[in-house]
């Protein structure tokens, strides 16, 4: 069963011949991959090679295991901020009256005021795809009723018996 390999080279493993210390303490320093080992050593800490790309690769004398510790939390935090896309769908049928539409407009302001998407589409049923045009003008004045808060992302598009548009909100200055 092979071995997984190490995501950094660690003391012994470190193949360069100087390497660039960096520290709190001291700024950085070129020396020898040894010297730099035996002052690891005198710490009882890990020499980790940080940046094996660098001429001369960078490396810092830490505890590993609090190390991967720490970049896995550093990862951790990365995710839990990153921004999650929500997208709301909005479903109109090829005749749908004015009282629907107005009350499927407000849905529509509430979700883009919350930073969602609008996914809306016109759903044709049966011989209804004949009214393909009334579906596009429907979703056009959709979009142009939501024109200050947001902006068309995909235009009217049929797919299958599916006519659907994207909405996105627009970024607030």
């Amino acid at each position: 069963m092979p071995q997984k390999e190490a995501l950094h080279k660690i003391n012994e493993h470190i193949t360069a011949p100087q390497v660039r210390l960096v520290g709190e303490d001291d700024g950085s320093v070129v020396m020898s991959t040894r010297e730099a080992i035996r002052l690891a050593d005198e710490k009882e800490l890990d020499l980790v090679e940080i940046s094996p790309n660098a001429d001369p690769p960078v490396v810092r004398i830490v505890d590993y295991q609090k190390f991967l510790y720490q970049q896995k939390k550093k990862a951790k935090e990365i995710k839990a901020n990153a921004v999650k896309v929500v997208i709301k769908e909005i479903r109109f049928g090829p005749q749908t009256d004015d009282h629907d539409y107005n009350f499927k407009l407000k849905h529509a302001e509430n979700f883009l005021k919350e930073g969602a998407k609008v996914k809306a589409y016109v759903f044709f049923r049966g011989r209804s795809i004949v009214f393909k045009e009334q579906g596009e003008i429907l979703l056009l004045r959709f979009a142009t009723d939501l024109e200050e808060l947001a902006k068309v992302e995909m235009m009217p598009k049929l797919e299958g018996k599916r006519m659907t548009m994207m909405l996105a909100p627009k970024v607030k200055k």
